[in-house]
């Protein structure tokens, strides 16, 4: 949390099999923290359209908690009926 306050940190995910595509959106990179773990090393990327979406944001809102209660709502405005 408090390097997240710090640096504006984010969380994404990306879709399964969307892995070549995100790699292509990554234009360079450079490590920022924790150069002697290697690829654990925490890194700063430059990207341009990558295909994913904000999980959780750096105000700490998360997509997990928001997208189901929103998401109930609409759906339930839609007044479907069941069909048996």
């Amino acid at each position: 949390d408090v390097y997240k306050r710090q640096h504006h940190s984010v969380y994404l995910i990306a879709i399964g099999g969307a892995a070549y595509l995100v790699s292509k959106a990554i234009k360079s990179s450079r490590v920022i923290a924790f150069e002697e773990l290697g690829m654990e090393a925490i890194r700063e990327f430059y990207v341009e359209n990558m295909p994913v979406t904000v999980a959780v944001d750096s105000d700490g809102q998360s997509v997990h908690e928001s997208g189901p209660k929103e998401w109930s709502i609409k759906i339930a405005d839609l007044n479907l009926s069941k069909t048996t």
